[in-house]
């Protein structure tokens, strides 16, 4: 029995073999056979290795060719995995800290730093580990020449993005970073690799494709261990266009250090305090009394033009050289905090991000929508008895005693009673900023219209409430309340519990005088009055101006490069028109009128004599040299507290050989003709060749011990910001 079990054990053995054996045959008949030119090139690839090689970024500079962004060639120390004892490796832990030993004396880099790269898993172990970026070349010739001492030490060429003027224009130049988790898709799409460094940030992620370049690659014939034997195919990388901005540094740099100065020096003013007879501060006149924060703001300066934007500006700003100093985590969160308070977000650019009411600046359009709309019975020549308040007619009187029908001027001199400035056309309403001129056009082209958005129709012709299309990251586009957004603000707890969905005769009252819910950038309000200089063209802002043929070569003047041997290959600043109003004389000069009126002069006779809103301040400046035309603005704050408003100012040449626009926005810093419309005086006297714009200088050496994210960088002469500023609200 035991046999005839054993046999019948051999038997089944016997059976399974022949059928291994005729699977295996099988198998090598379908792989000599059918799989034979898969197999080979499987075999093939498993011999060779292809390494990508990154091209030169292009450079970056400003319209007369100053370099705001270029490229260092670094050398990085690498070590070959079998020199540390890499798996497989017959060299133990003992002979790689040696290693690390001798390398940290000559390196000044910590033996643990070293371990930490050895055991992060994030190098390719084909290829040797990178230990150390910009390394000199004395340094590399040092190891090299001791090869025996330092066992697999190679080196390679990369290249370090560099910001020689940071951190001027930061906000418009960016940065780069790594790929992020939400984008790696993306990138890996369009053939980039995970360690390569990106545009993240203004221009170099706007023109992150054409900056990049096209990468190249050198194939390897290597051994079963991964050893290279020898080069097998070698493209090399092409670099990347070169782009000119519109930017001009000169005036990008003045624009910056005219808003920072005048932010700074705002937060000094106590506009809340109450002073005797001898000009001693006695009590505060609030209970909530404090200084005025001024925490934020931007300029935008425009060629109205052709939209070409010659700067942008916007505080606090950053030093964009951080984001490749290789300071720790722990130190980047500390100069660039996470934080749900606007007043300290570094990383937003207000000029295309803020989201502002405009307060009286926005006047002009809503002048512009009464008289195109046939709202104003007589036109330009309508007048309005401005009696310093007015009350809504359209709502019946027991409506009135549970919500708002009387609204008010701003106050006059003294600040115990509203303004009142008699029988006023839109010319004189405009030149000293009529809020009932004005909020009668808010009501009755509501109401006589069956509440159909006539005003938000004629304004968004200028383009609020749209993106205006920069060529620069993460605009918002506003909003012109109507319907539609009001419901969706209640809906989303947007607005004070108990708010109506309805959109109210109120809420068209409080955006002609653009409060309520209006939400506006800086730069929509420079395209805005560019159109209105130009006569209706509402252009496309252009930061880039020409994209150019790689390799621009540097001039003779350091910092500077030739762009006399730059080679267009394609001009980006062609003037980009949105729409044309082609605003009729009839329409456009009251309009104009009024804003000139506004920096010049007269204001209007009522009982006394008043001002217009920038009157005082604007005495010192040259008219004369360069006529300009504007509106100040506040937009009133928290409670209606002086020292919650925030100031806007918008205004624009009027002379068409130099079509220039500027507009302003200061967060929180008070009325209109003290804090913004000072700004943008000063840019105009630059650009009258009156203020005195400094040098742009080389950046000082990124202090990587500083708490701050950028230096000071203050007017040296802040006489242009001087002027007695009208008292009144706008």
């Amino acid at each position: 029995m035991a046999v005839d079990r054993r046999s019948s054990r051999l038997a089944s053995l016997g059976a399974v073999a022949l059928v291994l054996f005729t699977a295996l045959g099988m198998r090598m008949w379908f792989l000599q056979v059918v799989d034979s030119p898969a197999l080979e090139q499987r075999v093939q690839a498993n011999k060779t290795r292809t390494v990508k090689l990154l091209p030169e970024r292009g450079r970056i500079f400003d319209r007369q060719g100053r370099i705001m962004a270029d490229n260092e060639r670094i050398l990085t120390i690498t070590v070959a995995w079998e020199a540390m004892g890499s798996e497989g490796s017959v060299v133990d832990t003992k002979d790689r800290l040696e290693l690390f030993g001798r390398l940290s004396k000559v390196l000044d880099m910590s033996v643990s730093d070293m371990e930490e790269r050895f055991t992060s898993n994030k190098y390719s172990p084909l290829l040797p580990m990178p230990l150390l970026e910009g390394v000199s070349e004395e340094t590399a010739a040092y190891l090299i020449e001791r090869n025996e001492d330092f066992p697999g030490i190679d080196f390679v060429a990369q290249w370090k993005r560099e910001y020689p003027l940071a951190p001027l224009a930061a906000h418009v130049i960016g940065y780069l970073g790594s790929i992020t988790e939400n984008d790696v898709a993306q990138y890996l799409d369009v053939g980039y690799d995970l360690n390569e460094r990106v545009g993240q940030f203004g221009v170099e992620k706007i023109y992150e494709r054409y900056l990049r370049g096209k990468p190249g690659y050198v194939k390897y014939e290597i051994d079963s261990r991964g050893t290279i034997l020898k080069v097998v195919e070698r493209i090399e990388p092409i670099a990347g266009n070169d782009l000119e901005l519109a930017i001009d540094l000169d005036y990008q740099q003045y624009a910056e250090q005219a808003l920072e100065t005048q932010l700074l020096l705002r937060r000094f003013v106590e506009t809340c305090q109450a002073k005797d007879s001898k000009k001693q501060v006695v009590k505060p006149q609030f209970a909530e009394c404090e200084n005025l924060k001024s925490p934020a703001g931007s300029v935008v300066m425009m060629d109205y033009s052709t939209g070409e934007v010659l700067a942008l500006a916007s505080y606090p700003t950053f030093d964009n050289r951080w984001f490749n100093s290789g300071i720790s985590s722990d130190k980047f969160r500390e100069i660039f905090p996470k934080t749900d308070d606007p007043d300290k977000s570094l990383l937003v650019n207000r000029a295309i991000q803020g989201q502002y009411n405009l307060g009286s600046s926005f006047k002009p359009f809503v002048a512009y929508a009464a008289l195109d709309s046939g709202q104003l019975v007589g036109g330009s020549e309508y007048e309005y008895p401005d009696r310093g308040s007015y009350q809504l007619t359209s709502i019946d009187e027991e409506t009135c005693l549970v919500v708002k029908c009387i609204y008010r001027n701003a106050l006059c001199a003294g600040g115990n009673y509203a303004c009142q400035y008699g029988d006023v056309t839109v010319e004189d309403a405009l030149a000293v900023s009529s809020d009932t001129f004005f909020y009668k056009i808010g009501e009755e082209i509501f109401a006589q219209r069956g509440g159909q958005p006539i005003l938000q129709d004629e304004v968004r012709k200028f383009g609020f409430g749209s993106r205006t299309g920069i060529d620069l990251p993460f605009e918002t586009a506003g909003r012109v309340p109507d319907k539609v957004s009001k419901k969706k603000l209640v809906e989303d707890g947007a607005l004070m519990a108990g708010e109506s969905t309805d959109y109210l005769v109120g809420d068209n009252v409080q955006l002609a005088v653009g409060q309520g819910l209006l939400a506006a950038s800086p730069l929509q309000l420079a395209q805005a009055y560019g159109a209105l200089a130009n006569g209706g063209d509402v252009n496309r802002p252009l930061v880039g101006r020409a994209l150019l043929q790689p390799g621009t070569p540097n001039s003779d003047i350091v910092g500077y490069a030739d762009m006399s041997q730059a080679v267009v290959e394609t001009f980006l600043a062609n003037k980009d028109t949105i729409r044309s109003l082609n605003i009729p004389d009839e329409i456009r000069l009251p309009i104009i009128r009024g804003l000139t009126r506004v920096i010049t002069g007269p204001g209007v006779t009522f009982g006394s004599y008043h001002s217009t809103t920038g009157e005082r301040l604007f005495q010192s400046y040259p008219y004369d040299i360069l006529p300009i035309a504007g509106k100040t603005g506040t937009a009133q704050g928290r409670a209606g507290l002086p020292w919650n408003d925030s100031s806007a100012f918008g205004a624009f040449s009027l002379n068409p050989a130099q079509p220039i626009v500027v507009a302003a926005y200061l967060e929180k810093s008070g009325y209109g003709a003290k804090a913004a419309a000072p700004v943008v005086k000063c840019m105009f006297m630059a650009v009258a060749g009156v203020a005195k714009m400094g040098e742009v200088l080389p950046s000082n050496p990124l202090d990587i011990t500083a708490t701050v994210a950028a230096p000071q960088r203050l007017l040296s002469n802040k006489s242009c910001l001087g002027g007695a500023a009208y008292g009144g609200r706008d």
